[in-house]
């Protein structure tokens, strides 16, 4: 057997390399790339032998921990989990950075490597600089922080360990209802070890994703009880964009006249003005979409895990009637809600229950009403998002998402994360083209935004990206405008300042308590910040202007930028105005025992709304 002496870094990377996947009618590697902050826990050994393969495996430099696997995350997320990024730390708080990005990945059924540095497998210098003792067990390093957000965790104390531990990982990160983020914690002295490698470890691998097909049993009772639905509706999760399955959905729609109701990550699955697209579901969701779900007896849900906010915490599908079929990849997904499974692959199982249908059409009275729906809440959808100007008032979320909607080419990419803005995006967005919506609401995480809208942009380096932030999540985590600068990478970012979190204060003041501690004005002070967001992005090596009204942000978004690098449009808005067309109840729990009469009032309509759950059936 032919072997090569490498170190333990430099066949991994080589390992990495050498994986490839069909992609877009072309062979390309699978890892665009791996995104690094060097320390001492890795910079001698993986920072060596990246160095050496960076012509094949390019190495990103980022300002930040979390935000480079938050941009590694979208861009997984963008290339519909077809490709893939690596981030690479080094121990303590540059492994532990990443863990908030890695329950991100694990939430949104997300591929992401994370390849944190470790402590001395021989412990020879224990405990070096960053190491996190456990006094009951030395085993333990930072990086078992790692265990609960990823789906395969290994930590590497021998160089021969990772003959079996990329395999397994590429399996995890490869497979459809498994995907999720992988670590693999690499101790520093293990790194920089030689061992004789099998040459044929390194040959070239192409990785072809399986479409598993439904079990015909599964399939035949969905078919059934679609057959006999008088108002069916579709909820299109993030799997049919994951599966490539959003031509099918649209000839299932369109075939059996069924219409689509989507979620946060299925957004964007049909063109926002096709006849059957009801827009958003559930908490944040338009009248169409939410009435239509209130009324229908057959629900098909497909690639989606049916999370709080697409349910209306169980309070929206309330037809006594209804049933619920969930098309999932994954079967613990399919199982949720007591629902009909139907495991398998998005695409797969559309086509194959369509043909299972055969000349099935959802009744004429029913296609009636889901038309009707749509035109009232376009015409509710237009006030919001109209530029009334004039009045001197600061503008609303909606009116800004106006704004950049009207402003964008047909194949721009919005990307949100965090607060106000994805419910008002989720609602008004209009998406011409498929695709055109990136939004992490899994796990809703402020600071995503800037670093995922570079992950988006190296991935769809031929649409625009737009990003949408507001001031909280800005101030969390812009450090990424300056790697966006470094990188030359394209973006415009729109920064809304409502002066604090606006978002959770309106939750504060609807659950009956009172401004306190979210806008900067109720938090605890001596002297109220006055941030100037443009000199900030500028600063950080964006090119950037502030407007004073959407007449103006329009203007300068039509403006055509700088050729390379972000720039940042900063806008004020109101912090207190939010589209109320549209919506479902949320459950967040209301303090049952209160002095306030206004939290009193606010139990006893949470109590009320909370009795129209439907847990069992």
């Amino acid at each position: 057997m032919s072997t090569l002496r490498l170190t333990m870094a430099q066949a991994l990377v080589r390992y990495l390399a050498a994986q490839k996947i069909e992609y877009n009618g072309q062979l390309v590697p699978l890892f665009g790339g791996v995104w690094a902050i060097f320390g001492h826990g890795n910079v001698a050994g993986l920072g060596e032998a990246l160095y050496a393969v960076q012509d094949r495996l390019p190495t990103y430099r980022a300002h930040n921990e979390q935000a480079m696997a938050h941009a590694a995350i979208a861009y997984a997320k963008a290339s519909n989990r077809q490709r893939v990024m690596a981030c690479t730390t080094s121990i303590g708080p540059g492994a532990t950075n990443m863990v908030t990005a890695a329950a991100v990945a694990h939430v949104n059924r997300l591929p992401l490597l994370l390849l944190p540095g470790d402590v001395f497998a021989n412990r020879r210098p224990d405990p070096v600089l960053q190491q996190i003792e456990s006094f009951q067990d030395a085993t333990v390093s930072a990086n078992d922080c790692f265990r609960p957000v990823s789906r395969y965790w290994d930590r590497i104390t021998r160089p021969e360990q990772i003959l079996t531990a990329l395999p397994r990982a590429m399996a995890v990160l490869t497979d459809p209802a498994d995907c999720g983020p992988v670590t693999l914690a690499l101790c520093q002295d293990v790194q920089a070890e030689a061992h004789d490698y099998p040459e044929s470890f390194f040959a070239e691998k192409i990785w072809r994703f399986r479409r598993p097909r439904p079990d015909q049993q599964e399939l035949t009772r969905a078919a059934a009880l679609l057959a006999e639905a008088e108002k069916p509706l579709i909820v299109a999760g993030g799997g049919v964009h994951y599966s490539l399955a959003t031509d099918s959905l649209q000839a299932f729609a369109e075939r059996h006249g069924i219409p689509v109701a989507e979620t946060q990550a299925g957004k964007s699955a049909l063109a926002w003005d096709h006849p059957l697209n009801l827009g958003s579901l559930g908490v944040t969701g338009t009248s169409a979409a939410n009435d239509c779900a209130a009324e229908a007896d057959v629900i098909l849900a497909v690639g989606t895990r049916l999370q709080d906010f697409t349910t209306g915490s169980r309070a929206l599908f309330n037809n006594p009637e209804r049933r619920l079929i969930q098309l999932n990849t994954a079967a613990y997904d399919a199982g949720k809600h007591h629902a009909r499974p139907l495991v398998a692959d998005a695409r797969e199982g559309l086509d194959t229950l369509s043909a299972q249908l055969s000349q099935y059409r959802a009744p004429t009275d029913w296609q009636d009403a889901i038309s009707a729906r749509i035109g009232a809440w376009n015409q509710a959808a237009e006030a919001v998002l109209a530029n009334e100007g004039g009045n001197g008032s600061l503008p609303s979320d909606a009116q800004v998402i106006g704004a950049v909607n009207r402003s964008a080419d047909d194949q721009a990419i919005v990307v949100c994360a965090a607060g106000g803005l994805p419910g008002e995006l989720h609602k008004l967005w209009r998406n011409p083209a498929v695709g055109g919506y990136h939004l992490e609401y899994g796990y809703s995480c402020m600071g995503y935004e800037i670093a995922g809208g570079i992950g988006v942009k190296l991935a769809q380096p031929e649409r625009e990206v737009i990003v949408m932030v507001g001031d909280g999540s800005y101030l969390m985590m812009n450090s990424e405008i300056a790697t966006a600068a470094m990188l030359g990478i394209k973006l415009t970012i729109v920064v809304l300042d409502n002066r604090g979190f606006g978002c959770i204060n309106r939750l504060q003041r609807g659950t009956g308590g009172e401004s306190f501690n979210n806008l900067l004005q109720h938090a605890r002070h001596e002297t109220l910040p006055d941030i100037d967001f443009r000199a900030h992005a500028e600063s950080l090596g964006a090119a950037a202007v502030k407007v004073d009204s959407i007449d103006a942000l329009e203007a300068a978004l039509r403006e055509a930028g700088p050729a390379a690098g972000p720039r940042a449009v900063v806008i004020d808005t109101d912090p207190l105005i939010s589209t109320e067309a549209g919506g479902h109840w949320w459950d967040v729990a209301i303090p049952e025992v209160s002095e306030r009469s206004e939290v009193q009032e606010a139990y006893q309509a949470y109590a009320s709304a909370r009795a129209k759950q439907r847990l069992a059936d």
